[in-house]
């Protein structure tokens, strides 16, 4: 073999300005190697996952030691020489090794949770990395089980080929052409790696013809691969002038090229390698379009650039109220029918900024499945996942809000929903307990169920532990509903649970898990029954930055509520009002609905001479109802919600103003905090 020195001195690059999309890319791999080990665990012959695993080990590898992340680089080395011996079944998957990979996985997960926090992604690696080489050596865990080591067949370090290929390459021999096999060395901090690729592809063109290449030209083209690729090359240059031209491409560390016979390739892996490889290879070319399409039509922006986008919109919204107001005033029939297509116009935009902040709930769902395997095996239960609707799409700042609490919610299903597997055979069930994390649209909402087919919540239990905890009172306990007593586990610090578990407790958390969803405008149910499971609710706004609210006059300000807080308007004649300790109240469909007069509440000065009739805003948090006072009514209307600022913060009864389309500036309501 001869070996030729590229011409470029390697030169370190700072990588700082592509840190953000070495995280993004690297989370994003990180997904699919959790999500692909689970299919691989229960389907462990399907060659297509363990490709995709190893794609995605390899690229992490490939990105974390551009970046100079050492730890990184090295357990995904490690990794990948289990996924290698696994993809050629001289390894068999077994649960044990699986344990090991998700371990691996977990490490690498909370590396680049440091990367992305300021860290330096550094970590104790040796156990694991120790046990991935158990593993491939064979020696892990002799105690329990050995992984299954099947006879190495030596293979020929070059790229196996097909009858088509070496009927080429026996030909191009026979017509005088020399058969090269080179591999191509880039520098070790090469960034645009495709874009080196495809130089060296173009030189070698005008060469000769490129029979092979490893990997592939779609994984070649996606950077799918370290720093260097090989070329199976027919030319009738000689090896110097070849390797002389292409030194010539910048970033080239080295090129080794040799002459070869197609005879050195009788000797190939075994016959699974080669379906291996040939399903890896058509499966690349068959994704390729489809993902290079992807490629180019996607950018990743920063929130914050969508976050200052809206707030121009809003400017423009002032300025097409102003226009409106103007083409009223003076009747111009041309400046109206400019300002109608305006507003049809900025309603389009409006709507695809809106859309522009939404991704799929999925983003969250991903780290469920993983989490659940390993719930399972801790608590000594059989747990299925079943994930419903990850396509459904929220907005961005509430998908950043509601991790937390779903995590807890599915910890609690798991530990104390789901039963042993002897209980649940006791009980005539099967062994498995199932969770179903369902999401889905209904009008301006997103609900999201977490059900779970266990043991459901004992009402009793709960009743008689609020009793002695003094939530309630016993009279309080005849009168509450189903669905009220199953809301007394959310308070804060109760729980049923006779011992406190290291994986939750129904209501340890739940609380916070209550008043999150209850920050971000949304409301959470609990519905169960003993014996067959319970479902856990939880309603969520499309997005927290434009509401559909009504809007109401006090005195000569205009004030907004939250449509999804209101359950109808009235109007009432004074008479009506009645009294009841000492507080003004109404009999509202056979209800005592108590009155909050938000004049007083506001302070507004009293300008208008009041009339005999009141008008009413009856809205709603959870079972509490209360009647909102207010002058009058103006209309429901799409507004977007503004932060009051620093200055301003902790206001009572108001979560923020919006600009109305005249420019007035309007208070919006934060009914939850006025319902008693």
């Amino acid at each position: 073999m001869i070996s030729y020195e590229g011409e470029g001195g390697i030169n370190k690059m700072d990588t700082t300005q592509y840190m953000d999309v070495f995280i993004d890319e690297s989370t994003e791999h990180l997904e699919v190697l959790s999500n692909e080990l689970l299919a691989l665990e229960k389907d462990p012959h399907d060659k297509s996952i363990i490709d995709e695993i190893f794609r995605a080990a390899h690229t992490i590898k490939g990105m974390s030691a551009t970046m100079g992340y050492e730890d990184i680089s090295h357990l995904t080395h490690a990794l990948e020489n289990v996924l290698d011996d696994i993809r050629y079944e001289t390894l068999s998957v077994e649960t044990h090794i699986v344990d090991v990979l998700f371990v691996a996985v977990n490490h690498l997960n909370e590396m680049i949770d440091d990367i992305s926090s300021g860290g330096d992604g550094k970590r104790n690696i040796q156990s694991v990395a120790q046990q991935l080489e158990q593993i491939k050596n064979g020696t892990y865990n002799e105690q329990t089980k050995e992984p299954v080591q099947n006879e190495k067949v030596e293979a020929y370090e070059g790229t196996s080929l097909d009858e088509f290929e070496r009927a080429i390459l026996n030909e191009s021999s026979d017509r005088g052409f020399n058969n090269y096999n080179m591999t191509i060395h880039l520098i070790d901090d090469c960034i645009l790696k495709g874009a080196r690729v495809f130089m060296v592809f173009e030189v070698l063109e005008q060469l000769g013809e490129i029979i092979k290449t490893e990997p592939p030209v779609s994984e070649l083209e996606q950077e799918n691969f370290e720093s260097s690729f090989s070329v199976i090359l027919v030319s009738k240059s000689s090896q110097e002038e070849i390797a002389q031209k292409v030194n010539k491409v910048s970033e080239i560390k080295q090129v080794d090229i040799q002459l070869f016979s197609v005879d050195q390739y009788t000797e190939e892996k075994p016959q699974q390698t080669k379906e291996t490889e040939v399903q890896s290879d058509n499966k690349a070319e068959a994704n390729s379009p489809q993902r290079q399409v992807s490629g180019r039509k996607t950018i990743r922006v920063n929130i914050d650039r969508l976050d200052v986008l809206m707030n121009l919109f809003e400017e423009l919204v002032i300025d097409k109220g102003r226009l409106e107001q103007i083409a009223l005033d003076i009747q111009h029939h041309d400046l109206q029918e400019t300002v109608e297509r305006m507003s049809r116009v900025s309603g389009d935009l409006q709507n695809v900024i809106l859309n522009m902040r939404m991704v799929p709930i999925n983003q969250v769902f991903n780290r469920f499945p993983s989490m659940i395997r390993q719930l399972a095996r801790d608590l000594q239960k059989e747990i299925d996942i079943e994930v419903i609707g990850e396509d459904t799409e929220l907005d961005r700042t509430v998908i950043d809000e509601i991790g937390d609490p779903l995590v807890h919610l599915i910890r609690n299903a798991a530990d104390h929903g789901i039963e042993t597997p002897e209980q649940r055979r006791a009980q005539g069930k099967s062994s498995h307990g199932t969770i179903i994390l369902k999401a889905y649209h209904s009008g301006n909402y997103v609900f999201i169920d977490i059900m779970d087919n266990g043991a459901g919540i004992d009402k009793e239990k709960v009743l008689q532990k609020a009793i002695s905890n003094s939530v309630i009172s016993e009279e309080q306990s005849t009168t509450l509903t189903d669905s009220q007593v199953y809301e007394l586990i959310m308070a804060s610090g109760f729980s049923t649970t006779d011992v406190v578990s290291d994986v939750s407790g129904r209501g340890v958390g739940l609380d916070v898990v209550k008043n999150t969803i209850e920050t971000l405008g949304g409301s959470i149910t609990i519905q169960s029954k003993m014996g067959e499971g319970s479902t856990f609710s939880i309603q969520l706004p499309l997005t927290l930055s434009i509401i559909s609210v009504l809007l109401v006059e006090l005195q000569t300000e205009k004030y907004a509520i939250p449509l999804s807080s209101i359950i109808e308007t009235v109007i009432v004649h004074k008479d009506q009002v009645l009294h009841a300790h000492n507080k003004k109240v109404i009999d509202f469909r056979n209800k005592v609905v108590p009155l909050a007069f938000l004049n007083d509440i506001f302070s507004v000065p009293f300008t208008k001479t009041s009339t005999d009739y009141l008008s009413i805003v009856i809205v709603k948090r959870g079972d509490k109802i209360t009647g909102l006072v207010v002058d009058s009514f103006i209309g429901q209307q799409e507004v977007v919600l503004k932060s009051l600022g620093q200055f301003l913060t902790n206001i009572p009864a108001i979560s923020g103003a919006t600009i109305l389309g005249d420019g007035e500036v309007a208070l919006i309501i934060d009914s939850n905090a006025l319902i008693k």
